[in-house]
């Protein structure tokens, strides 16, 4: 069957994998591969945990404070990676633009901003 036009209109219907879960990203860790697609590994930090901790008992059976193995002048962060997005060029171009508009969304100030960070419209009410 051949068509000579166009579909007036494209739908696109969205459908969710069961038991999806929303990840929170603290930031991103990625680049160019030898594809030449953007690769995106969305991690999450904390600190990074002893790898074990000790309490002194007394002679009575009470416990000290607890205490674990520090190195001097030095802080751990551990960078959990839960995501990893793959993008070709023309969906990291799209991307870019969807976050580029939502983040003008936020800035938007006054009246106009749906949204409220600093909490102003609370105490002017």
């Amino acid at each position: 069957m051949e068509y000579d036009t166009f579909p007036l209109r494209i739908r696109y219907e969205y459908e969710q994998t069961p038991g999806i879960t929303p990840q929170y990203a603290h930031g991103v860790w990625g680049g160019i591969n030898s594809q030449g697609e953007v690769e995106i590994n969305f991690y999450t930090e904390s600190d990074k945990l002893p790898p074990y901790s000790e309490r002194l008992v007394a002679a009575d059976g009470s416990f000290g404070h607890e205490m674990s193995p520090q190195e001097n002048n030095i802080k751990i962060i551990t960078r959990h990676i839960h995501s990893k997005v793959i993008l070709n060029y023309h969906t990291a171009r799209d991307i870019l633009d969807w976050l580029a508009e939502k983040v003008e969304t936020l800035d938007m100030e006054g009246e106009a901003s749906p949204f409220d960070f600093d909490g102003e419209k609370d105490r002017e009410q």
